[in-house]
C-alpha cells in the first residue's frame, strides 16, 4: 500500500483545507449558535465541484475516488461537522440516482444536484424503524400513473431545505425488504409537509425534520429503480457513507487535537505549560496515535472500494473505531482545556456535542459491530 498522497488528491484536499479555513472555521460557531444553515456554502461548494463528487462527468459532476472524498469531508469537518454532514448526505442521493435511474431522472435530477442548484436529502428511517430498517411502513400506493404516499420519516437531515427528497417506501403490505421500493419527491409536492425542526444536542447548524405524506401523488416516473428494489439500492449506498462518516470524524477528532495541543502550549500551572506535565502529555499522545490509526483504517475502507474489493465489513470498522475515537478525543481536548474547555469562547464542547451523533448515524456503531462479527463468523442465527 503506499501512503503517500499523488498530486492530484494533494491538489483537493489542499484546495478543501483553504476553502475550510476561509469559508467555514470563521462562521461555525455562529451558526451553531443561531441554528443557521449556510445554504450560501453549499453554492460555494458546487463550484469548488463538491457538489457532484459521486457523479459522472457526463452529468456535470467529477465522479471523484472514494480516497479522495474522504480527504473532503476530513477538511471539511475540521472547520464543522454539520456542513461535512450535510454535503456527505447530498452527494450519496445523488451518486444514487446517477447510479440506479432512468436517462430522463438522471437529465431531470443529477445535473441540478451536482450544479449545486438542488439540495438533496435521504429518508429512511421511522419513529419505529431505526436499525430495524426493513420494518418501515411508509406507504406508496400504485393509482394508475401515480403513487400515493401516506406515512411519516424521521431524523431526515437538510430536511425542509432539500430541494430532491430520496424516500424509500413500502409498496407492498407487510413487513421486510421485499415489499420496499425508492422514489424521488420534490419539495413542494401537493401533501408533502415537514416536522418541528429538531432541538439537537449538536449540529444545530444542520436541519433535521421529519417527512409527513398525507395523500401525497407523484408520478411512477419517479419510482427510482423496480418496485421491490428500494431496499436494495438503500443499502448500496451504505459502505461509502460509513466511511464518509468516518473521514468526518476523523476530521473532527483531528481539530480538537490541534486546540488542545494549543493550548497545553498556552496554559501556564505551576510555572510552567500545562504541556509540560506528563499526566498531560500522555493523553496529547494517545490522542495522537487514535487519529492516526483511525485515519489509516478510514482510508483502507474507502481504497478498497475504489478497488471494487470487498469493503462492507472494513467500512464498518472505519465507521465504528473513528466516531468511537472522536467521542474519546473531542471528550480528552475538553478534559485538557478544562474550564475554557467547557464553554463556548473554544470551539471543542461543540466538537464533543456534535460527534455524538456519529456514534448513532449511518447505523449505529451496536449494527457496525454485528456487521463486523457476521463477516467474520458468518450469519450464524
Amino acid at each position: 500500500m503506499k501512503f503517500d498522497l499523488n498530486e492530484e488528491q494533494s491538489d483537493i484536499r489542499n484546495m478543501v483545507r483553504r476553502f475550510t479555513e476561509q469559508a467555514v472555521t470563521p462562521y461555525a460557531s455562529t451558526w451553531d449558535e443561531e441554528y443557521y444553515f449556510p445554504r450560501e456554502v453549499y453554492s460555494r461548494m458546487a463550484e469548488l465541484g463538491l457538489m457532484g463528487m459521486t457523479t459522472p462527468e457526463d452529468y456535470g459532476g467529477n465522479m471523484l475516488s472514494r480516497l479522495s472524498g474522504a480527504m473532503v469531508y476530513e477538511e471539511l469537518a475540521k472547520g464543522e461537522m454539520a456542513t461535512a454532514v450535510g454535503l456527505s448526505v447530498h452527494n450519496m442521493v445523488t451518486g444514487t440516482i446517477a447510479r440506479f435511474g432512468q436517462e430522463e431522472q438522471r437529465q431531470r435530477w443529477v445535473t441540478r444536484l451536482a450544479s449545486g442548484t438542488l439540495l438533496a436529502a435521504f429518508s429512511l428511517s421511522e419513529a419505529e424503524a431505526g436499525s430495524d430498517a426493513a420494518s418501515l411502513q411508509c406507504r406508496a400506493a400504485r393509482r394508475d400513473d401515480h403513487y400515493i404516499i401516506n406515512g411519516n420519516k424521521m431524523w431526515v437531515t437538510n430536511g425542509g431545505e432539500a430541494d430532491i427528497y430520496l424516500l424509500i417506501a413500502r409498496t407492498a403490505l407487510g413487513r421486510g425488504a421485499a415489499g420496499i421500493s425508492c422514489f424521488v419527491v420534490e419539495k413542494g409536492t401537493p401533501g408533502f409537509t415537514f416536522g418541528k425542526t429538531e432541538r439537537k444536542m449538536g449540529l444545530h447548524s444542520s436541519p433535521t425534520r421529519a417527512l409527513v405524506f398525507e395523500d401525497c401523488a407523484i408520478p411512477v416516473t419517479h419510482r427510482l429503480g423496480e418496485e421491490g428494489q428500494g431496499f436494495k439500492i438503500a443499502l448500496s449506498s451504505l459502505d461509502g457513507g460509513r466511511v464518509n462518516i468516518g473521514a468526518i470524524a476523523v476530521g473532527v477528532a483531528q481539530a480538537a487535537f490541534e486546540t488542545a495541543c494549543n493550548y497545553a502550549r498556552e496554559r501556564e500551572q505551576f510555572n510552567k505549560p500545562i504541556g509540560a506535565f506528563q499526566a498531560v502529555q500522555f493523553m496529547l499522545a494517545d490522542m495522537a496515535t487514535h487519529i492516526e490509526a483511525a485515519r489509516l483504517l478510514v482510508y483502507e475502507a474507502a481504497y478498497k472500494l475504489d478497488q471494487g474489493q470487498p469493503a462492507s465489513p472494513y467500512a464498518s470498522m472505519a465507521k465504528c473505531f473513528a466516531t468511537d475515537m472522536a467521542m474519546e478525543v473531542t471528550t480528552n481536548a475538553v478534559q485538557v482545556l478544562g474550564g475554557a474547555g467547557y464553554v463556548r469562547d473554544y470551539p471543542v464542547e461543540r466538537y464533543m456535542r456534535d460527534i455524538k451523533v456519529a456514534q448513532i448515524f449511518e447505523g449505529s456503531n451496536q449494527i457496525q459491530r454485528l456487521v463486523i462479527a457476521r463477516a467474520l463468523l458468518g450469519d450464524l442465527r
